[in-house]
């Protein structure tokens, strides 16, 4: 009898057509989100008047709502075996839904003009259930779709890699939505905008039922009733088997909650309180998150070396230097100062999210793959957007300056605008997940002790 240390690992490459869906469904999936964390926002203030609780209101509902529905299509999707229905119809209605947004703009103005004095109530709440809507359909194509089929299409022997592009994804989706969205709004305004990137994203989905195809190895999975298999992902019992999984869920949701403090009003801060140009501030945040892009590219061989904690803590401090940066920047500071900010804020965000995204996938139940998604979307999505806005937006309401935002030439909307004091918050509430990263640490040590015993061959 022989004792022999053993390191299987099973090599699969995903291939030059799954590759080529991964970035072309995935970008344009990102760019969508990043209309609706970002312009959504923008198009309030400058449309609706200077109200951050419509936006709290927006990114809370939005996020209700994803995780709901990213739950119970995760669990279809599982149930029947396939991701592409939803990739492809999700897509196309999210596009629709992109579209109809812009809708709410002539809304307003119409009730404006009948002189109507519910006509904020009902615009702010058009926005609110507008954005409600096409988060929905994002959800269906995106989160319980494309996300649980780049799952399913790959192992840990890729995972890196995978986590490492899907990471940068909204980047340079940010960045494109910045930089180009910008400018298209500068030419066309929003409701030109809207149209344009909502025909993008339902050209996606007609491209996704042309190419993309499921993988082979996911099978059907019915247990029981749907109720009782969509129940079933909250069973405390895997969690308590699998403690690394639950700490990684603990991080992302205190990592992200600091991250909604201040983000949804990153770009309403730019263009208001530091009075930069539409065109100029896109430019700004995209060329900061670019160079961020390209500087964290090689933290995906540390992250397949297992070095996952320590990107996440270096991502922290980095972040958070960044935030401190953005946070001394005042209209007269030089573009330099607060592209600097905004570069090592994005280095961190991608860090953090490259590392967890390969960190997760790699701990999801085999048969649940849909699900966890939408378990996923709850730390990740539901809580810290809920959370972090309303930090945010009482910052903003108790601390901030007071702008006035003239929606016609007699009517104006007055409202505080982000200060500078919203990122040093954000700075603090991010630096409280090194606390669940020590635990995690501790448990991810543990688990690779006891995975790399050596194991008796006869």
């Amino acid at each position: 009898m022989a004792k022999q240390a053993v390191n299987e690992k099973v090599v699969t490459n995903l291939g030059k057509r799954n590759w080529m869906l991964i970035w072309i469904v995935g970008m344009a999936g990102q760019i969508a989100w990043n209309i609706e964390n970002n312009w959504f926002n923008t198009f309030v203030y400058e449309k609706i008047g200077y109200v951050p609780d419509v936006i709290a209101w927006m990114v809370g509902v939005s996020a209700a709502v994803t995780t709901i529905v990213t739950f119970l299509f995760g669990t279809l999707s599982d149930r029947i075996g396939k991701r592409k229905p939803f990739v492809v119809i999700g897509y196309i209605l999210w596009g629709v839904a992109t579209i109809a947004f812009g809708f709410t703009e002539l809304i307003y103005q119409s009730l404006l003009a009948r002189g109507l004095a519910i006509a904020f109530t009902i615009a702010a709440l058009s926005v609110i259930t507008a954005d409600a809507i096409m988060s929905a359909f994002g959800s269906m194509g995106n989160d319980a779709g494309f996300n649980a089929w780049t799952t399913d299409i790959s192992n840990e022997s890729n995972r890196g890699k995978l986590g490492g592009a899907l990471a940068i994804m909204p980047v340079l989706a940010t960045i494109v939505g910045t930089i180009g969205s910008g400018f298209i709004i500068a030419r066309f305004d929003y409701f030109g905008f809207f149209i344009i990137m909502g025909i993008l994203v339902m050209m996606i989905g007609l491209f996704s039922l042309v190419f993309l195809k499921d993988s082979p190895t996911l099978k059907p999975r019915v247990e029981g009733s749907f109720k009782k298999q969509f129940l079933s992902v909250f069973n405390l019992k895997y969690f308590k088997e699998n403690k690394e999984l639950a700490l990684v869920f603990i991080f992302l949701a205190s990592y992200f909650i600091g991250f909604n403090v201040y983000f949804p009003y990153m770009l309403v801060f730019i263009q208001y309180t530091l009075e930069i140009e539409v065109g100029m501030s896109g430019l700004i945040l995209g060329i900061g998150l670019m160079i961020a892009a390209i500087v964290v590219i090689p933290a995906s061989i540390l992250i397949e070396k297992g070095k996952s904690p320590l990107i996440c803590l270096l991502a922290i401090i980095i972040n958070t230097f960044g935030l401190i940066v953005v946070s001394i920047s005042l209209p007269s500071t030089p573009y330099w100062v607060l592209g600097l900010g905004v570069f090592l804020v994005g280095a961190g965000y991608i860090a953090v999210l490259q590392a967890l995204t390969a960190w997760m996938k790699n701990l999801y139940p085999e048969k649940q793959r849909g699900q966890f998604e939408g378990l996923r979307i709850v730390f990740a999505v539901l809580i810290p957007m809920v959370i972090g806005p309303i930090i945010g937006t009482n910052i903003i309401k108790s601390f901030g300056t007071n702008g006035v935002q003239w929606i016609t030439e007699t009517i104006s909307v007055e409202g505080p605008l982000p200060p500078q004091l919203l990122f040093i918050v954000g700075a603090v509430v991010t630096l409280f997940s090194l606390i669940p990263l020590y635990f995690l640490n501790k448990q991810f040590l543990l688990n690779r002790k006891i995975s790399h015993k050596t194991v008796e061959i006869k």
